[in-house]
């Protein structure tokens, strides 16, 4: 279903005159062109919305740093329209180990296969192939202005709009205005000093040598990731994506930066592992400070942080760039939906909400990782080795219960007890459909936007208000069949491996309404269940929260009409831990 333009008169959406000095007006104005930002720009385009980017490098940064994202990720950049690029971009891990300095195993995690996101577990890219892939689609999208080498200089924050003074290469000032400003411009965000916010830090603070290789000849690494937990030097070896591998060594007392940080210590580091100059290109060598911090702050007013400028964490659960990606895809179905005038601004307030416990927890989830690994003193080293390699070098018995994968406050149905509702909260699954003749994954199949999926035809369930608000919102109706059915009606999807009608009955559901990013607002165990349930949601939208003040919105230009779209996960709940890295300052800000 598609969307129609929202009035005019929308209040939450008066027109802003096309009259700055360079006459640049758009709906979202992003800074920051790495990952996070391109994503959070593909989004808003794909919707619909006109997206300026601002990245202060004139191009883009060459070298890798983040190796890692999950199924939901893969998801989540399907959704930004790479889903058929990403098996190109990728290699696919099976197992990731933990061995002591003997080479014994001390954690052993099984990646195999697909995750409940239906992608695959865990997937290695080279961060310059993914952000070129995202350029690419950036730069072609009529609806994205993507201008590098504009460094952001100054902000005014007006009414209903904010103006930002960007300073090109050659000491240009250009005025730039949109209704919503995110700052995914990295660790020294410029956004960020203007939204005010403070860092909290935890004070985890260690310095790797980062060494990204590229053999001259095929060789069969085993496993692809590994962890070495030796006291002498704690070192990481990965997939770097296809035809390449990563090493990380931990700086050791006594060592200084400058010490490390050398190619001649980084091919000394390598010759255990059999690479030279002579069979292998040494693409780049760099110390990180790995860090764990976060802000306080995830918006003022008209202004937002995603990515390293809202928080950072060392690399150990492979959360880092995956939690960006999770900022732009929570924060741009809700910007849709105010610019739309479906919603009123207050629903914003909920984007740090969600967020900030959400990394929290990864970064927490890191540290905890680090710790083990980080050891450093032979006799507590021998200690935990003894102790995981007792219980059977089992993650689940040795690693401290990981938090699972879904919100606990925000956008969500709540029950009497204010806390979430049923699955509400939780990342739904995804598998294949087949629908109009076509089958596959459901986000595929259905689109981007609401859904609300049922063992029965969701108009039966709905009534014509309701039905009519869902319409309103761009909602997808599906009417899960059993395989081997046929789809006939509009709403028909046939459950082609049997995955979602089986999990609905098993758990007493008739339906679930899952937000555009893919979490459970909320299921029902009954027709008037759903009709409760989104007359729960029109009022989450409608109505301003407790305590907060609703700020207008803006649509510059005239709302559009919803495209076709994209539509739940799972990954975080086996925290990931593999090699994605943490930013230093020597990385451009709009990189990460």
């Amino acid at each position: 279903m598609s969307v129609p333009p929202h009035s005019p008169h929308s209040p939450y959406s008066p027109q802003l005159p096309h009259d700055d000095a360079d006459g640049r007006a758009s709906d979202v104005l992003v800074v920051g062109a790495g990952p996070v930002g391109l994503a959070c720009a593909l989004y808003l385009a794909r919707d619909g919305w006109t997206v300026t980017v601002l990245e202060r490098w004139p191009a883009p940064y060459a070298q890798p740093r983040a190796v890692h994202f999950d199924d939901e990720v893969a998801r989540l950049l399907a959704d930004a329209g790479l889903g058929d690029r990403l098996p190109g971009l990728t290699e696919t891990v099976d197992t990731y180990e933990w061995r002591n300095a003997d080479g014994r195993t001390l954690l052993s995690f099984d990646w195999s296969g697909l995750g409940p996101s239906g992608w695959p577990t865990a997937s290695m890219m080279y961060q310059p192939d993914l952000e070129t892939a995202l350029a690419d689609s950036a730069q072609t999208h009529e609806r994205i202005t993507v201008l590098r080498g504009h460094e952001a200089v100054d902000l005014v924050r007006h009414e209903e709009s904010v103006t930002v003074v960007a300073r090109d290469r050659d000491d240009t000032e250009h005025r730039f205005t949109a209704a919503w400003v995110v700052g995914c411009d990295g660790a020294n965000s410029f956004v960020r000093d203007h939204v005010g916010a403070e860092m909290t830090d935890l004070g985890f603070f260690y310095d790797w040598l980062i060494v990204d290789v590229r053999p001259r000849e095929d060789r069969t690494w085993s496993p692809v990731n590994l962890q070495i937990c030796d006291p002498r030097r704690p070192t990481t070896l990965v997939s770097g994506g296809p035809g390449r591998r990563r090493w990380e060594f931990m700086r050791m007392p006594g060592e200084s930066v400058e010490d490390l940080n050398t190619e001649a210590r980084a091919w000394e580091f390598l010759e255990p592992w059999n690479l030279t100059p002579q069979n292998s290109v040494l693409e780049r060598h760099a110390v990180y400070t790995f860090q764990a911090r976060w802000a306080d702050v995830w918006r003022s007013g008209r202004l937002f942080l995603a990515g390293d400028a809202a928080h950072l964490m060392p690399p150990f659960a492979g959360q880092g760039m995956c939690s960006g990606i999770r900022d732009a895809a929570n924060l741009s179905w809700k910007l849709g939906q105010v610019l739309r005038g479906n919603a009123t601004p207050a629903i914003l307030d909920t984007y740090g909400t969600e967020r900030a416990a959400h990394v929290q927890h990864a970064i927490g989830m890191s540290v905890e990782l680090g710790k083990v690994i980080c050891v450093t003193d032979p006799e507590a080293a021998a200690q935990r080795d003894a102790f995981m390699i007792g219980l059977g070098a089992d993650p689940a018995r040795i690693l401290p219960p990981l938090p699972p994968p879904m919100l606990t406050d925000g956008l969500i149905a709540h029950g009497e007890s204010g806390r979430p509702a049923g699955s509400a909260g939780r990342l739904s699954m995804q598998a294949r459909l087949r629908r109009g003749g076509r089958t596959g994954l459901l986000d595929e199949v259905v689109g981007r936007g609401f859904v609300v999926a049922a063992t029965s035809d969701p108009r039966d369930l709905l009534d014509p208000g309701r039905l009519a608000f869902l319409e309103g919102l761009g909602t997808h109706l599906v009417h899960l069949r059993a395989p081997g059915s046929e789809a006939v009606a509009e709403t028909d999807a046939v459950d082609v491996d049997d995955v979602y009608l089986p999990h609905l009955q098993g758990a007493g559901h008739i339906a679930a309404l899952i937000r555009p990013d893919h979490y459970v607002f909320g299921t029902a165990h009954t027709a008037q269940e759903l009709n409760d349930l989104v007359t729960e949601l029109r009022r989450m939208l409608e109505a301003p929260a407790p305590g907060s003040t609703a700020v207008a919105s803006l649509a510059l230009a005239s709302a559009p009409a919803a495209p076709p779209a994209t539509a739940a996960e799972q990954a975080s709940a086996q925290a990931s831990p593999t090699a994605d890295t943490a930013r230093d300052t020597s990385v451009p800000a709009g990189g990460a």
